[in-house]
């Protein structure tokens, strides 16, 4: 871990696009201030594909995308930013380019043309052996055996080769200028598992650009831990995001709620068995040119099987976690064996022989699976299995294992003085672009959890007035639907589409199931055309509204106060209902949250005051957040507090609302605070949640 630069006391994510660009963000930035925002948070603002919103599909990274606001933009948005002492951190996206529109990227434009002996053939990764010197794209003539790596399996973003130091300067120079003019302050690395070696790749970074403030999209799985001698502050947050999320879960829920999936789906559901065949599944199917890709490989090495394919298959279909470093993680790599030889015994002597190469630090097939085996784990976990199963679905979040159902506060409290030892300044956040639900969905959602037979009831009867093919599907679908309410039609039908192609067990993206679709569709439909479903889906958001609203604040408290820097994603100061993308990139009404920031009294201006009180004082008073110390409560509704001590700054927030209101209220419990106990009931006696300050 190593920073030398500044470190933001908090972030404020933008996206960055045409219509909202770099000039529009500069003229933002006195609200972020006001707002006690220390860095704005900039999505990618290199030229991107004509059109894109997100900015991940860049095509030239020489130059800040003039659609965007140029050179220019980000000049201003910069100065703007020391006016008003704030920092600058720009997320970068150095794994891959776009190359949906060969034109507008030069490099690709030119390797189309004249294949390896094109002058950018190396930056590309490319099987040149593969084929006849060419590139092979995608086609219904090649039988999908692609010669070059991807994004995934999006095959419109090419895999570039930035452990070449050509490469690498030729992507990075424009980056090296904004540090060398003192543009921007931190950068945010997407998707670093993609790169062949991530540590020199973060080495490198850090001496082109003098060591600054850097953040890696890492997604950690429970236990595991971010390499320590990595160039980085630590991850975006998504660990940090799953621990908020199950300390406010009742665990009483787990039962029934798993009674309700098993009922839905005609038997129990296995998740370690779901992710494994979804991950062979995806490794047989949409990855196999990677999969084979590395079996020639090992055939290069002198290890040659007549099962290689096979093996190595089920090799990334055991992976524990999304990748290793070797030669760190290697109990990573000996866990994937010991399983795969478990799941296929017929393939024991061809792992065997597989086992010392995929070892080999050095071995181009080592290398290769470990920027393969995160592309096996995302595709099948987060973009399949998440959608299969719906047990309680605030859990199926990037990042975060649906199969840990809640975590004590005693386990929360252990989480966060390790996290404020080893990474204190690493980023916490709560929603994202790439979450699959806002916080506030997922902090409604999670009142099911305290009403399982309220949740079981209601379902039945959705079920009942609108039938889906897919009772358990059906569960997901009035989870967003309930969770997202009240929500636009084609909002719905859009997230029904997405959710129930990703999940691909009834329906695709490549072969939809017109049949299948067609009945999501009529249910979505139901819910505002047929009074007596939209008066269940009613009923329930009565419930779970208020007890949603505690769990939201609590959730934002915590992670704006816990160990780390948090990071508020835009618009989300106020109430956001929004699932997953392009539905959480919607435009942000910023002069609505002017207005409240003003005094206008709004929904969800308490989550403003909340976000801005949090975030001044991190700001303005950094030495009240320098350690980390459980603080305790005693008494009958003992369970229903979390709090902790940052070294002066006391954060105190409400967990299982509904149980709390069942046993009336906070009764004779008291806190154990620095200056001694202090009864719960006069510290949340305006609302669900304190943050404290020693006078």
């Amino acid at each position: 871990m190593r920073t030398a630069g500044r470190t933001p006391a908090s972030t404020y994510r933008v996206q960055v696009t045409a219509e909202h660009d770099l000039f529009a963000t500069a003229r933002l930035l006195p609200y972020l201030h006001d707002l006690g925002v220390d860095w704005v948070y900039l999505s990618p603002v290199l030229q991107a594909e004509a059109g894109s919103d997100h900015g991940y599909d860049v095509v030239d990274p020489t130059r800040v995308d003039d659609s965007r606001g140029g050179a220019q933009g980000l000049a201003t948005l910069s100065a703007e930013a020391r006016r008003l002492g704030m920092g600058v951190l720009v997320d970068i996206v150095p794994n891959h380019v776009g190359v949906a529109t060969p034109e507008a990227n030069p490099w690709w434009t030119d390797v189309l043309e004249h294949g390896e002996d094109s002058a950018y053939a190396s930056y590309f990764d490319v099987d040149w052996a593969a084929g006849d010197g060419s590139l092979v794209l995608p086609g219904a003539d090649n039988g999908g055996d692609l010669n070059y790596r991807r994004f995934f399996t999006v095959s419109t973003l090419a895999g570039v080769r930035v452990e070449d130091p050509d490469v690498f300067a030729a992507t990075h120079g424009e980056v090296a200028r904004w540090f060398r003019d003192g543009l921007v302050d931190g950068l945010r690395i997407d998707h670093p598992d993609g790169l062949r070696d991530p540590k020199g790749y973060l080495d490198d970074l850090a001496e082109l650009t003098g060591g600054p403030y850097v953040l890696v999209e890492k997604i950690l799985e429970p236990g595991e831990h971010l390499p320590r001698d990595w160039a980085t502050a630590g991850t975006t947050g998504y660990d940090a995001l799953a621990l908020v999320d199950r300390v406010l879960i009742d665990p009483a829920g787990e039962v029934p709620l798993d009674d309700l999936e098993t009922a839905l789906r005609g038997g129990p559901v296995d998740w370690p068995v779901m992710v494994h065949d979804a991950k062979r599944h995806v490794a047989d199917t949409d990855l196999s040119p990677e999969v084979r890709r590395i079996a020639r490989e090992t055939g290069d090495a002198g290890v040659s099987t007549g099962s290689t394919t096979d093996a190595v298959a089920e090799v990334l279909a055991c992976f524990p976690v999304y990748r290793s470093y070797l030669p760190e993680g290697r109990e990573h790599l000996d866990q994937a064996l010991a399983a795969a030889r478990g799941h296929r015994p017929d393939l024991a002597s061809d792992l065997d022989v597989l086992a010392p190469v995929l070892a080999d630090p050095s071995a181009p097939p080592a290398l290769r699976v470990q920027q393969t085996s995160g592309m096996v784990m995302a595709k099948g976990v987060e973009d399949q299995s998440f959608y299969r199963w719906s047990r309680l679905t605030s859990l199926n979040e990037v990042g975060a294992d649906p199969d840990t159902f809640a975590v004590s506060p005693d386990a929360f409290h252990t989480a966060m003085v390790e996290r404020q030892r080893d990474w204190p300044t690493a980023m916490t956040t709560l929603s994202t672009h790439d979450t699959k639900r806002s916080e506030d969905v997922r902090a409604r959602l999670a009142v099911l959890a305290e009403v399982p037979g309220l949740w079981r009831d209601a379902l039945t009867r959705l079920l009942e007035l609108a039938p889906v093919p897919d009772p358990g599907f059906g569960s997901l679908l009035w989870q967003a639907a309930l969770g997202a309410r009240p929500i636009e039609r084609e909002r719905l039908h859009a997230y029904a589409e997405k959710a129930m192609r990703e999940a691909g067990d009834h329906t695709g993206w490549l072969s939809p199931d017109q049949a299948y679709e067609s009945a999501v569709h009529a249910a979505v439909d139901a819910s505002y055309d047929d009074p007596e479903v939209g008066a269940v889906l009613d009923g329930l958001l009565d419930v779970v509204l208020e007890p949603g609203r505690s769990n939201a604040l609590a959730a934002k408290l915590v992670a704006l106060t816990m160990p780390g820097v948090p990071d508020v994603y835009q618009g989300t100061e106020l109430w956001d209902h929004s699932l997953v993308d392009p539905d959480n990139r919607r435009p942000v009404d910023f002069d609505l949250r002017r207005r409240v920031l003003a005094g206008d009294v709004v929904d969800g201006a308490a989550k403003l005051r909340v976000v801005r009180q949090a975030l001044t004082m991190r700001r303005d008073r950094p030495e009240l957040f320098t350690s980390y110390t459980p603080v305790a409560a005693e008494g009958p509704a003992a369970n229903h507090v979390l709090a902790f001590d940052r070294g002066g700054a006391v954060t105190v927030v409400t967990r299982l609302p509904v149980g709390l209101s069942d046993r009336g209220g906070w009764g004779d419990t008291v806190l154990r605070l620095p200056d001694g106990a202090t009864a719960v009931a006069d510290v949340l006696a305006d609302g669900p949640v304190a943050l404290l300050v020693r006078s």
